[in-house]
């Protein structure tokens, strides 16, 4: 069996995905939440686990420093990586919204200032509305920008929404459901096939 390297996205999702994987008899010995290693292995070491941020996860899968990575489907869309996205692993559940201060009105035509930490995703969005949309890209706290009128509106994704509506914003728009993903490189999944398969196949299982 050759070594499979999976990135695994810190943040939110990490305590259902180890959870997972434990599930499937993946486990890694040496974890702990509070480590500040970021390269773990299994107990065979058949499996090297790297532990990094969530937006870099598609990276180190597209660039074949891992052959799978779990993250949530917001970092893939937003990465737009050369990378197959094999299994939707039912957790870490947001939805993209569109979300502002003021009733607004998504009109084809029209131009819109929109702060997001997503601004791939954002404009995508809004071409296919057929709308012009500046976009100010934020990595934290975006629900500000219209509070001190930098921005018509957000994008971001939310669970609960209620730090949206506790700073004072209605959602108007929900863009897409999404969720945590299982996502491997594309010359992995050609010369690592079947260690590749077993790995998913393992995953799974215990979500059936």
């Amino acid at each position: 069996m050759a070594q499979l390297t999976i990135a695994v996205a810190k943040g939110r999702t990490a305590k259902d995905t180890l959870a997972l994987l434990k599930k499937a008899n993946i486990t890694f010995p040496d974890f702990h939440k509070d480590s500040r290693k970021l390269v773990f292995y299994n107990e065979d070491q058949s499996i090297k686990m790297i532990y990094v941020k969530a937006i870099d996860v598609t990276t180190y899968v597209e660039q074949g420093a891992a052959d799978i990575g779990i993250v949530g489907r917001d970092n893939i869309l937003e990465a737009n990586a050369d990378i197959y996205e094999l299994l939707d692993l039912k957790f870490g559940k947001c939805r993209f919204v569109i979300a502002s201060l003021k009733e607004l009105v998504l009109s084809k035509g029209s131009t819109i200032k929109v702060a997001s930490k997503y601004p791939r995703v954002t404009e995508a969005f809004f071409r296919r509305k057929g709308m012009n949309a500046e976009t100010i890209k934020l990595n934290g706290s975006v629900e500000l920008a219209p509070i001190i009128d930098m921005a018509d509106c957000i994008m971001d994704i939310v669970e609960t929404g209620s730090t949206i509506k506790e700073n004072g914003l209605s959602i108007v728009e929900d863009v897409e459901t999404i969720s945590t993903r299982l996502v491997v490189n594309k010359a992995s999944f050609a010369t690592k096939t079947t260690d590749v398969q077993q790995f998913v196949e393992q995953l799974q299982k215990v979500l059936e």
